[in-house]
């Protein structure tokens, strides 16, 4: 049957995600943190494009938790240094992708593909941390995510049962989605944090960054900066990148129990693939005119206490298609315990 193999698929991946951390967990020196990421669109009184993200994800304290062969492995993938001393983390997500108009139940041609995305993935971030002689310290990451696009990564079970238990209309496109496609995707990220400029009880700082990702998901490049204002900014290295390039979101500094930060920041990148906008890689399937340029400006508020931090934000996002009428905007709420 169709159905039977692209299911077994998805049974793997979420067997996938709960063993690895289980296995991680098993070890001694398994102490982390856990982050539950929760990304909608309500904020705009909107629900399509990107109307929903959630993601789950552990990171090991400790430089030398998890197996080997990972490690190894995360680190070959990695061209532009030696994370071998780094941290492994694992993630499970979905991302869910539609037109604006969901009441429509014919293909609007000229508004962005239905689309689910299920994935797990592992990475590994090492910190240079500030030194005597330097100003600055920095978080380099690299994550392999694998998965599934299409309707076997669930976009319109989820959405349309969140729907109905919550008592909204729901989108009547989802016989037009994307078809079921294997995804593997690389992401990058490198952040700069400098040293605090201080005044009294409170600080301030920079955090320049630069990440890429290479896959059938999404070809990518860019950068951006974020400002911080607040007290003990190096707790972490600010809010995770957004979707659909994550970077972890950490706790950086396992010593802090208390901080709190105002940010506000900017990213731009050159899309050169996006397959939420050009469709199935090997299918012939809906795709729209992807922009190449794509900017997001956020802001937004964290506090860290006694090992669990809240993260409030909200994400503008330019146009990424030509057929797009407004721009984007997104609320992200992120909960981080450390164990």
């Amino acid at each position: 049957m169709p159905f039977a193999q692209p299911a077994r698929a998805a049974a793997a991946l979420l067997g996938a995600a709960l063993l690895l951390p289980a296995a991680a967990l098993a070890d001694d020196r398994a102490s982390g943190t856990l982050s539950l990421r929760f990304e909608n669109d309500f904020i705009g009184d909107t629900d399509g494009h990107y109307t929903h993200g959630t993601r789950v994800e552990w990171v090991a304290n400790d430089s030398t938790a998890g197996p080997e062969f990972l490690r190894d492995t995360l680190n070959f993938l990695f061209p532009f240094g030696d994370l071998s001393g780094g941290r492994i983390g694992y993630a499970l997500g979905q991302n869910i992708y539609t037109a604006e108009n969901t009441d429509a139940t014919g293909l609007v041609r000229d508004d962005r593909p239905y689309a689910g995305w299920l994935y797990v993935g592992a990475s590994l971030t090492d910190e240079t941390p500030l030194a005597p002689g330097r100003d600055y310290s920095s978080l380099t990451t690299v994550e392999l995510d694998v998965g599934l696009v299409g309707p076997q990564a669930f976009g319109r079970q989820v959405q349309n049962g969140y729907h109905a238990l919550a008592g909204f209309d729901k989108a009547r496109g989802w016989d037009n989605q994307l078809k079921n496609e294997p995804t593997a995707s690389l992401i990058m990220s490198r952040t700069w944090r400098s040293a605090p400029l201080s005044a009294g009880p409170l600080q301030a700082d920079f955090l320049p960054a630069v990440d890429a990702s290479v896959g059938n998901v999404t070809v990518h490049g860019g950068g951006g900066a974020l400002v911080r204002f607040g007290q003990g900014l190096d707790v972490d290295y600010g809010p995770a990148r957004n979707p659909p390039f994550y970077s972890p979101a950490t706790i950086a500094n396992p010593d802090r129990d208390f901080a709190w930060y105002l940010f506000a920041g900017a990213d731009g990148r050159v899309v050169a693939h996006n397959i939420f906008l050009d469709g199935n890689t090997f299918a012939d399937s809906h795709s729209v005119d992807r922009k190449w340029l794509v900017g997001d400006f956020r802001v937004g508020a964290a506090m860290l206490v006694s090992g669990v931090k809240i993260e409030l934000s909200q994400t503008i996002r330019s146009k990424e298609f030509t057929e797009q009428d407004d721009l984007d905007r997104f609320a992200t709420l992120t909960l981080s315990a450390r164990f």
